[in-house]
């Protein structure tokens, strides 16, 4: 038999200080709100929505926390809407991805997969694209591969990859890309390399320039797919070994 007086679902609604920091992000994300604009006050945030100061705060310090808004002290200081930076996002991005690889949801061919959609025709584009100042911090970025490496190679080995990535002249490109080689050149312990890999970095990264800076875009697309698949074999070679090492993780 069924209850003819079916229970009533309730939904929980959010806290008062969850409910005005979403109304605010929205505002902020859809564009009312632009960036280095001063956000309301208290006095106007408390007409407008009803709330106390203390939810004001707690609104404010949810969407600081977010690095939506920052706050300055003083005759003219206030919640200013934050002004978006690549580099800033890009940290954010690179810790989601840092803790999905930690995890294993993601393998080193999905990465790997996401470098080749991304920096294979951002070289292309870079190739047309390039200034003199992009090649000359290309030709910074190029390092000798003999003896030990260490921090700065690894810098200038990412460097090259950055530099390639401005130059085509979308930020997005670098935004979404960078986060990943960064993860993958951190899961792996760099000294655990396969032989001879930093010498084929180094050749691979000699090849690039030289095509890039001659304008000669197929050629900059097929150098960079080779690169990274020299790159995916050594990554692979080296998460094998750090499996082997820690079976737990496996």
């Amino acid at each position: 038999m069924t209850d003819p007086t079916p229970r009533e679902t309730t939904t929980k609604r959010p806290p008062a200080y969850a409910a005005l920091a979403a109304t605010l992000r929205s505002r902020i994300l859809s564009g009312e709100l632009q960036p280095d604009v001063r956000l309301p006050g208290e006095a106007e945030l408390t007409a407008e929505f009803g709330v106390g100061r203390s939810t004001i705060r707690e609104a404010l310090r949810s969407l600081a926390s977010q690095n939506l808004i920052h706050t300055t002290r003083g005759v003219t200081g206030g919640s200013f809407v934050a002004t978006p930076s690549v580099g800033h996002i890009s940290e954010h991005l690179e810790t989601g991805v840092a803790l999905m690889a930690a995890a294993e949801a993601v393998t080193v061919d999905q990465l790997m997969e996401v470098r080749n959609l991304m920096e294979v025709p951002a070289a292309g584009i870079a190739a047309f694209r390039r200034t003199s100042e992009h090649l000359e911090q290309l030709r910074e970025s190029i390092f000798v591969p003999d003896g030990m490496q260490g921090p700065d190679t690894y810098r200038k080995n990412q460097e090259f990859h950055l530099v390639l990535l401005r130059a085509a002249h979308n930020p997005m490109l670098e935004l979404i890309t960078a986060p990943v080689f960064r993860v993958l050149s951190g899961r792996f312990g760099r000294d655990n390399a396969p032989e001879g890999f930093w010498h084929c970095v180094d050749d691979d990264h000699r090849g690039l320039l030289d095509v890039v800076e001659s304008g000669d875009s197929m050629a900059a697309m097929n150098l960079m797919r080779k690169h990274l698949d020299h790159l995916a074999d050594a990554y692979r070679q080296m998460d094998r070994l750090r499996s082997s090492e820690h079976p737990s993780n496996t």
